[in-house]
């Protein structure tokens, strides 16, 4: 958000602001997606991003033995990528950009 406030190419940016639907293909209910940030560009560009950690933007590998955990995992995964689908066709819809940064394209490890 400090980057975005303090970056003069950037003219206006919202956090959560949008709501996106999107089918949950777990339930097969409508739910709403907010991706965390819509960026406007002085040039113009508009970028919808959503920030999340690298392992949650990856299928996850099954183990010897299916945890819980690795159960939760792929749920969660499923569920992700669907929404990124929705947010992927809303932008190709309204002329935008959807990205995915994770750790690495913010410079954190």
């Amino acid at each position: 958000m400090v980057y975005c406030d303090r970056n003069q190419d950037i003219i206006y940016w919202a956090s959560e602001e949008l709501a996106i639907p999107y089918i949950n293909p777990i339930d097969r209910k409508k739910h709403r997606y907010f991706p965390d940030f819509i960026i406007k560009t002085a040039k113009g560009k508009r970028y919808m991003i959503e920030i999340k950690p690298a392992a949650q933007t990856k299928k996850p590998r099954p183990k010897t033995k299916k945890t819980k955990a690795f159960m939760r995992e792929s749920l969660e995964y499923i569920k992700n990528v669907a929404k990124w689908q929705a947010a992927d066709v809303y932008c190709n819809d309204n002329s935008m950009e959807f990205k995915i940064f994770t750790e690495k394209e913010l410079g954190i490890y």
